[in-house]
């Protein structure tokens, strides 16, 4: 009985690990690459979104692709808080502050979910306008400075969550098996976030122009 738990708690966390790379991680990376079409202007921007929001079955898509694995990766996220025992000040190493920051990181990305949800997905409900100028709206909210600073905390907190998770993700794949490897490979990481992060932060600053 034991091992049949362990083995869905082991599958789960697999499970997990996927939704948070696969869908979800990607597409961070291609709405940090659409938002930093802002750089072009308002024109560029607005065509660029115009095209995204005309795609065949776009409900679908968002609801299978992104909607569903959010909910299940932030749900199971959740429970593994529960039942987790990171204690970054009493084992003070690098991986422990990590593992505290990566479930702290995930449980602000979700309040930072529904203020970027709020402030546009449900406005843009009550007012059609905004989706056709969805750039002067943008440009609007983020000229406030206390809005820009949580746009840009919950953008830099979402990269790490998502780098570090591919660093880990590795290591519990069996990717990477060894200690060098995993230095590595969490070089390559840093990397890819940072320029993850600047991307996204140049695509903030964009709209500010």
């Amino acid at each position: 009985m034991r091992a049949s738990i362990q083995d869905s708690h082991f599958l789960l966390r697999r499970f997990h690990s996927a939704l948070g790379l696969i869908p979800l991680g990607a597409f961070l990376v291609f709405h940090l690459w659409e938002n930093s079409q802002s750089r072009f202007g308002p024109e560029h921007y607005n065509a660029q979104v115009e095209r995204i929001q005309q795609l065949n079955y776009l409900l679908i898509i968002e609801l299978v692709v992104i909607a569903l694995p959010l909910l299940l990766h932030a749900g199971y996220g959740l429970v593994i808080i529960g039942s987790g025992s990171a204690e970054p000040l009493r084992y003070r190493y690098a991986r422990n502050w990590l593992y505290w920051l990566q479930r702290l990181s995930g449980i602000a990305i979700v309040a930072f979910l529904a203020l970027h949800l709020g402030l546009t997905r449900f406005a843009g409900l009550l007012d059609p306008q905004i989706d056709t100028n969805l750039f002067r709206y943008m440009q609007q909210s983020l000229t406030q400075p206390v809005t820009f600073a949580l746009y840009l905390l919950g953008l830099w907190l979402s990269v790490f969550h998502l780098a570090n998770g591919l660093a880990t993700a590795a290591i519990s794949w069996g990717l990477t098996t060894s200690a060098a490897a995993q230095r590595r490979f969490g070089w390559f990481c840093l990397g890819f976030g940072l320029l993850l992060g600047a991307l996204g932060t140049h695509g903030l600053i964009g709209f500010l122009k």
